[in-house]
Formats: C-alpha cells, sequence, structure tokens
C-alpha cells in the first residue's frame, strides 16, 4: 500500500509530534462545546498535532509563539486550489483576498480598505447606536429573549450591508439563513447545491442593482458600488472576484461580530464578578473587549492555509503539500504568554491576543468589530443590569464550523 509524504513523516516524528488517535477520546467528543481541555492538552503533549482528512494531511499547530510566527511566514499560501481535494467554501464564490496571495491579496485589499480604516469606522458610531437602540426597543422588559437572533445578527447584518449599499429589499432575515447555511453546510449534497445556488443568485442580483443605479447615475458612495466601479471602469476585479469579495465582506463582515457578542456576553454572564466590576468601571471597556477576544476568541481557528515549502517546528518539519491548522483559540490560552490563561480578568494588560489574526491577513474589520462591541455591550449592560441566563451552559448549542467559534443561541432573561 502507498503511503503520503505526510504518512511517512508521522511515522518519522519524535515527540511532541503526535496524531489524532493518540488524543483522549473524551476530549476529542467535547471539543465542540468546550475546546479548551482539548487545546490545553495539545500544548502540553503535541504542540503539533497530525490529523488525517479526505481533503489530505492537516497539522493543528497549538502554542501562541508558533501560531503567532506562522500567521505571517510566507512559506504558508492562502490559495486553496492548491490541495486539489480541499473544498474551500461554496462554488463560485472563492475568488476572494482571504484565498490570495501577493499581488492579488495586495489588490483586493486595496480595494476594501478604504472602507474600514479607524477614521471612516469612528464616524459609523452614531449609527450603530441607532440601529442597536431600535433593536433593544423591540425587545421586552421582562422576559426570556434570543440575544443572538434577536439582537447581535440583525445589528451585524445592518451594519455591513449600510457600508456594502444593500438595499433595504436586499436587507432581509432571509439573507440572514442563507449566509448562515454556508457557515454550517449541510451534509446533504443536494440540499448544500441548493443552498449554494440561492446565494449565488442572491449576490448576482446585489451585483446587478448596483449597476442598474450606476447606469441611471445614481450611483452611491457605497462599497459594493465602488467595487462595481472598479471591476467595469478599469478591470481590476474579475467578475468571479467582485462575486466572491461581495460574499466575504457580507459574511464576515457581520459573522464574527456575532461571535464576539455572544461569547463575549456568556463570558461576562458566567463570571457575575467581572461583570459587576465592568458596570462599576465602564473606562474598562476597551480592555475588557480584548480580553473577550482572548478569552473565548470568534475565531477558533485560521483560515485556509497550505505549505508551499517544508516547515521546520517543535522538532520536526510539516512537508510541503500539507494543510497547517493555527489553533487561534489555544494560543489564545497559552500560559506561557498569558498569566493565569483560563482566568477573565477585564483589566488584563500587555493582552497581544491573536483573534483577529497577525500579518497580511489581519481581519480588515478589526476596528469595526470593536465598535460594534463597545457599543452593543455598553448599551446592554446600561438597559438590564439583572440580565442572566436562561439556560443551564450545558444546554447552550455551538455551531459546528471549521473556523469560527460561535452559539447558535443565547437565550437570557432581562429584566
Amino acid at each position: 500500500m502507498g503511503t503520503t509524504p505526510g504518512d511517512a513523516y508521522v511515522r518519522a516524528a519524535s515527540a511532541p509530534w503526535t496524531s489524532l488517535a493518540d488524543v483522549p477520546a473524551h476530549l476529542l467528543q467535547t471539543r465542540r462545546d468546550d475546546p479548551y481541555p482539548f487545546f490545553a492538552w495539545l500544548r502540553r503533549n503535541a504542540p503539533v498535532l497530525h490529523e488525517r482528512k479526505r481533503s489530505g494531511s492537516v497539522w493543528h499547530v497549538a502554542g501562541y509563539a508558533d501560531v503567532r510566527t506562522l500567521l505571517s511566514d510566507a512559506r504558508l499560501s492562502k490559495r486553496p486550489e492548491l490541495v486539489p481535494a480541499y473544498v474551500p467554501g461554496p462554488a463560485g464564490l472563492n475568488r476572494h483576498l482571504v484565498h490570495a496571495d501577493p499581488p492579488e491579496h495586495t489588490r483586493l485589499r486595496g480595494l476594501v480598505n478604504t472602507a474600514f480604516i479607524p477614521r471612516r469606522v469612528a464616524a459609523l458610531e452614531p449609527l450603530i447606536a441607532r440601529t442597536a437602540h431600535d433593536l433593544l426597543d423591540r425587545l421586552p422588559e421582562f422576559g426570556v429573549v434570543d440575544l443572538i437572533e434577536e439582537f447581535a445578527m440583525p445589528l451585524t447584518f445592518s451594519l455591513i450591508c449600510t457600508i456594502l449599499g444593500v438595499p433595504d429589499e436586499l436587507n432581509t432575515a432571509r439573507t440572514r439563513q442563507i449566509l448562515a447555511a454556508t457557515v454550517v453546510p449541510s451534509a446533504d449534497a443536494a440540499r448544500r447545491a441548493v443552498q449554494e445556488r440561492e446565494l449565488y443568485d442572491y449576490l448576482l442580483a446585489l451585483v446587478a442593482h448596483k449597476r442598474a443605479h450606476a447606469a441611471a447615475g445614481l450611483a452611491e458612495a457605497d462599497l459594493l458600488g465602488a467595487l462595481v466601479a472598479a471591476h467595469d471602469g478599469s478591470d481590476h476585479l474579475s467578475e468571479e472576484e467582485l462575486i466572491g469579495t461581495a460574499y466575504l465582506l457580507l459574511l464576515v463582515g457581520h459573522d464574527t461580530t456575532v461571535n464576539l457578542i455572544g461569547n463575549g456576553m456568556l463570558a461576562l454572564l458566567r463570571h457575575p464578578a467581572e461583570l459587576l466590576r465592568l458596570r462599576e468601571e465602564p473606562e474598562l471597556m476597551p480592555t475588557a473587549i480584548e480580553e473577550l477576544l482572548r478569552y473565548d476568541s470568534p475565531v477558533r481557528d485560521a483560515t485556509f492555509r497550505v505549505s508551499t515549502a517544508p516547515i521546520e517546528l517543535a522538532g520536526g518539519v510539516i512537508p510541503a503539500g500539507a494543510i497547517v491548522s493555527l489553533l487561534i483559540g489555544s494560543a489564545n490560552r497559552d500560559g506561557g504568554w498569558f498569566p493565569e490563561p483560563d482566568r477573565l480578568d477585564l483589566a488584563r494588560q500587555a493582552n497581544d491576543h491573536l483573534a483577529f489574526g497577525r500579518g497580511p491577513h489581519f481581519c480588515i474589520g478589526a476596528a469595526l468589530a470593536r465598535m460594534e462591541a463597545r457599543v452593543a455591550f455598553g448599551l446592554l449592560l446600561a438597559r438590564w443590569p439583572r440580565i442572566s441566563l436562561a439556560f443551564r451552559v450545558e444546554d447552550l448549542r455551538w455551531r459546528p464550523s471549521r473556523v469560527m467559534r460561535g452559539l447558535e443561541r443565547l437565550p437570557v432573561m432581562l429584566g
């Protein structure tokens, strides 16, 4: 029987390299709902873990120093086509800056970067506050509500739609459902194909709307209109890149922040002393948000990377052509970098977490996510001083995403 380069290497590798088969079963069974015991085991016993998947050999990297370094390592490519068996996402929607290396990445990022510079993000604060107030006004003064479905999702999606210039008739709950289905795709191939086709048709309609407005002399000062103009005017953006970039911005532009608000509120509600501390010291909000990003990161694993050359790491070598999974959630709980890493400390200083990544692929919407979180947490805590969890933590369900870490629902008791 033949072996892959990865298989041959695993047999020859010395500790602390190991394979998924060596991980205690109970840690594997619980890693979706609570990955942190699994991550702690990896950092102690297998800072580089090998896993065989249908898409190819995957190496999971757990330690902070290694993850931080590799996030900026040019030997790791973002191009999924280098691993033919790997399925990066919905068909026809994968040509965007997350799946590109320089110079393509530099070109694509430059086209969207101006919409997310701090000055422009700061100008959005009144809109964020109005939108959040309107959503909270619709909630009852007392009773159980789902903070994800009724607040975090519509808040973040409404804002990214404003930035992109999505018209009201295309900013709907159904659109959010379509996008959510791509984060956790259906296991049924036929159903998945229908969902992807619906999403693709939606994006085509969105681009057509922008083109029609531009042709009628009604061009709007929004990001999607600028991207359409870049494609139609100077061919800096292919049609596939245009559609893929629209998809990426709609999805990532709100999904990460939904997780930040949901994971962050859950952490606060599970740590009443820290929650009280934040109420009594609201000036802690900036450091509190950084700590919530570190403590339960909205992105668990960094997005796709593949090695283009052998990489020496932790006493072994990752071969060329391997998928490399950088475990951001694990790195952010590394006790070698963060004192008492499993303790929530809203005043934590020198908090150099990796929740938004690092290097050329640092999250382009980081400033926007931080501002949305600051407004959301501030208003929620001010309006409902006695907000509490409405269900046991053990009954909460986490979405089975391969990259994101976020709750399906967050039922809370208001009043």
